[in-house]
């Protein structure tokens, strides 16, 4: 049995997210589907994540286990981009070890979450569109406050099946391209199922002046849900990068 690591991107418009879903279409279905069909065997893989509906992953790992014959992984990457739907791409296929796992041996993940603050027909797919002034100065201040902590069942989804809520984050900070554009770059060993959308709609009620910084600790610290912002939308959202130990 060998192992293999498939390293792509996506972009989740038209996906119900990573995961496969029994009324809904998604990322590691169809990868699972081209792969099964060029091998000629079933095969199952299994992501670093798992990617919202609507998110998107300019990196996401995956593996899978192959009983065949040695792979030729690059031949195997040209075949999965001609079969793979527009909106998947493979960059690369590489054996790796047996006991190497695409989700519990990736060391940190990060994300960016995006917004703008002018109407631009051509950031509206990818990007959120923020109509009301932001204190961006104080959301990084409260972002900072993140790396403080270390359970954030505030953020978690409500009734998601987690077995913790623990989290080691490691850099958060909001980050301006341009006059009108932002975005917010989150860095942890681990995330909870929305909760990167809930961390940037709880920073953007301080941005807001609604929450203190002694409120925004005061949520991070209740661990409910309730208390935090609302979920920002899934499209502006991005899976960056994976890391893996050496």
């Amino acid at each position: 049995m060998s192992r293999y690591f498939v390293t792509l991107s996506y972009d989740g418009t038209r996906y119900h997210g990573w995961q496969i879903q029994p009324n809904g279409d998604s990322v590691q279905a169809r990868l699972q589907e081209a792969l099964s069909t060029l091998l000629r065997a079933a095969v199952g893989v299994t992501g670093a994540g798992r990617t919202d509906t609507g998110v998107h992953a300019r990196m996401m790992v995956a593996h899978f286990d192959w009983e065949g014959d040695a792979i030729d992984c690059q031949q195997l990457a040209y075949k999965l981009n001609r079969l793979l739907p527009y909106d998947i791409a493979v960059s690369k296929v590489e054996p790796v070890s047996d006991d190497k796992h695409a989700r519990f041996s990736a060391t940190s993940r990060m994300y960016r979450y995006y917004i703008h603050t002018v109407k631009d027909p051509f950031l509206k797919a990818y990007s959120c569109e923020i109509h009301y002034p932001l204190d961006f100065a104080k959301m990084n201040e409260a972002a900072g406050i993140l790396m403080t902590y270390e359970d954030f069942g505030a953020f978690c989804k409500s009734g998601a099946d987690v077995k913790t809520t623990l989290c080691e984050v490691t850099k958060a900070e909001w980050v301006q391209t341009s006059p009108t554009t932002w975005y917010f770059e989150i860095r942890a060993n681990r995330f909870l199922r929305n909760m990167v959308r809930a961390v940037v709609g709880t920073l953007i009620e301080v941005g807001r002046g609604r929450l203190s910084l002694d409120d925004f600790r005061k949520v991070i610290e209740g661990k409910q849900r309730s208390d935090a912002g609302e979920s920002m939308p899934g499209n502006a959202l991005f899976l960056e990068d994976v890391v893996y130990s050496l």
